[in-house]
């Protein structure tokens, strides 16, 4: 098995709010007490200052993408479970969690809670206790970090989030700095924020998940000729609090471009990256026509707490191509 974080359990309680289905994964964390036991979260974060000293002030890659924040979800209020703060972050037990999703993947030695700037739609601002990039942390993942702490609440609901300090992306190209994103409200449901054509060599194809319910995810079967990685704005599953399947997967619709330049919808063969708790789902595509946009109906996904997806878009990212924007949107 895999080194996994042990971080990755609390997170994926946000995230996928798989803990409707909480009895289950505590069970799956005592039969494996010894495994769990033996790992060290390596990706959680507590400063309350910006630690970090750097020359690099870009906000825009080489390839002409800004360093900007995609999406903030107010995902549990007071609903982080029992345990959190031995496995996520010391101050999660009870706390709110808020999914934040940067443009590039985030170096984080950068990323530290004073880093950022929560305020309230009455305008109180309010402290972000700590944070973690688990569980979405396979290979090119490492986008997405749970905000952590009192963030607000049904009745005064964190509105922005800005980063204010100095938070690097994982190849030290830009710096986010400044950056500032408006919140998607607790009582709205999930959503596709973000979608990218992943390198061949990426692919990780016949790969088995952990078995436990963090951990790397699955990979798409040997045979397909394309992979595409859909982001969602905080972790989904199905109402009820399974897991996506292959029932799922047959209802993304991507759109691919044909040599002749018409474009058709095709779906999946296979949804992959599964049974890791992670925001993050591979769609494994038979066909090499690169994959323009994806499409999944509303209906049949849910948040943490339980609110179900609406129709739900987003441009495949191609190299410099712009990221999907349906959910939460930047702030000028």
């Amino acid at each position: 098995m895999p080194r996994l974080s042990l971080d990755r359990w609390a997170a994926a309680a946000v995230l996928t709010g798989g803990l409707a289905s909480c009895s289950s994964t505590q069970t799956a964390v005592l039969l494996n007490l010894p495994e769990v036991l033996a790992y060290e979260r390596t990706l959680d974060t507590y400063a309350q200052t910006d630690t970090t000293t750097t020359d690099v002030v870009a906000r825009t890659d080489a390839q002409g993408r800004p360093a900007a924040l995609i999406s903030a979800f107010f995902g549990l209020d007071d609903g982080l479970p029992r345990l959190a703060d031995r496995v996520a972050c010391i101050g999660a037990d009870g706390a709110d969690g808020m999914p934040v999703i940067f443009s590039h993947e985030v170096d984080i030695a950068t990323l530290e809670p004073g880093d950022v700037r929560v305020v309230t739609a009455s305008g109180r601002v309010l402290p972000v206790t700590c944070l973690t990039l688990a569980p979405a942390d396979d290979d090119g993942e490492l986008r997405t970090a749970l905000m952590v702490g009192q963030l607000g609440d049904i009745d005064d609901q964190p509105a922005t989030v800005e980063i204010v300090g100095n938070v690097l992306s994982l190849d030290g190209s830009v710096n986010f700095n400044g950056a500032k994103v408006r919140v998607t409200s607790l009582e709205d449901g999930p959503s596709i924020v973000w979608a990218e054509n992943l390198p061949e060599d990426s692919w990780a194809l016949d790969r088995r998940a952990t078995g436990l319910p963090w951990g790397g995810g699955d990979g798409c079967p040997a045979g397909v000729r394309q992979v595409v990685r859909v982001t969602w704005n905080g972790g989904v599953t199905k109402p009820g609090g399974g897991d996506a399947d292959a029932a799922v997967g047959r209802l993304y619709s991507v759109t691919v471009v044909r040599a002749d330049g018409t474009r058709a919808e095709v779906a999946p063969v296979a949804l992959a990256d599964l049974g890791d708790g992670d925001n993050n789902h591979e769609l494994c595509l038979d066909v090499a026509d690169p994959a323009v946009a994806v499409f999944f109906p509303a209906g049949h996904l849910t948040d943490p707490r339980g609110d179900l997806n609406g129709d739900t878009a987003g441009t495949v990212m191609h190299d410099a191509a712009e990221p999907a924007r349906t959910g939460s949107g930047t702030v000028p």
